[in-house]
């Protein structure tokens, strides 16, 4: 005798195999989508490891470039070497990741959530490192332009908030960066200041949390020039440089 399921329990058996069907198509969607990131300055789209090469590196370099190794000469080259590797581990030491070195989807993910828009490191911007007389961009002295002096106080804000990150996340005070040659002349800077090319940056505390000397023990890893207490009048302030040579000097601090 042939038996025929009653209608409410084909009509669930129905719906149960629905169900099950549209379950397993969200899990498959889940499970191949990538994960998308809307990010108005820069997105990595692919995992970056020693060895790699290209502008993406380049663009990861520029943020990590405080996180090299203390006292070194760090290149913004687009090669992803050893000093980068070492740069990357460091950075998401710091910042609580799992520290192999190799920039993933974590590494961007933190990186996403300290940029701007506008590229800057999310406690400093361009209007705290313009000319520090004349405000703006006055013309910068011949050989270079305000291009390449921007592109390299973008490579100064984001040292200094790694150094402002190695302090604690206490408040810092940028007192000067770019110079047009009037102003340098004014201020009585050196004929060759890295302030003329946006290579130099003058920093101060924020706060009553942060001290002279911390800030200057706490920039050797970030910029191959430290001047501050004990350097000649540099008691009130720490100068940071961007060049090619590592000279660190700040007697009172160490």
């Amino acid at each position: 005798m042939r038996l025929t399921p009653r209608p409410g329990r084909r009509l669930g058996t129905v719906i149960g195999s629905l169900l099950i069907t549209l379950a397993a198509s969200l899990v498959a969607i889940t499970s191949t989508a990538a994960p998308a990131h809307a990010d108005a300055c820069y997105t990595w789209g692919r995992t970056l490891q020693q060895g790699a090469t290209g502008a993406d590196v380049t663009q990861l370099q520029i943020r990590v470039a405080g996180w090299a190794t203390s006292r070194t000469i760090f290149t913004i080259d687009g090669s992803y070497g050893p000093a980068t590797t070492t740069a990357v581990r460091n950075f998401q030491s710091a910042y609580g990741l799992s520290a192999d070195g190799v920039a993933g989807p974590n590494t961007f993910s933190k990186l996403y959530a300290l940029q701007d828009d506008d590229c800057t490191p999310i406690h400093f911007s361009w209007s705290e490192v313009d000319d520090v007389c004349f405000g703006g961009w006055p013309t910068p002295v011949s050989g270079t332009t305000i291009a390449q002096v921007k592109a390299n106080l973008m490579q100064a804000m984001w040292r200094a908030e790694a150094i402002r990150h190695r302090l604690g996340d206490n408040p810092l005070r940028v007192t000067s960066a770019y110079r047009s040659k009037a102003c340098n002349d004014r201020v009585g800077g050196a004929s060759n200041s890295n302030h003329l090319y946006g290579r130099g940056m003058d920093l101060v505390p924020g706060s009553s949390a942060t001290t002279m000397c911390g800030i200057a023990r706490a920039s050797r890893q970030s910029f191959p020039q430290v001047l501050g207490p004990g350097y000649p009048d540099h008691s009130d302030h720490i100068h940071l440089g961007i060049q090619s040579s590592v000279f660190h000097s700040a007697s009172q601090c160490f």
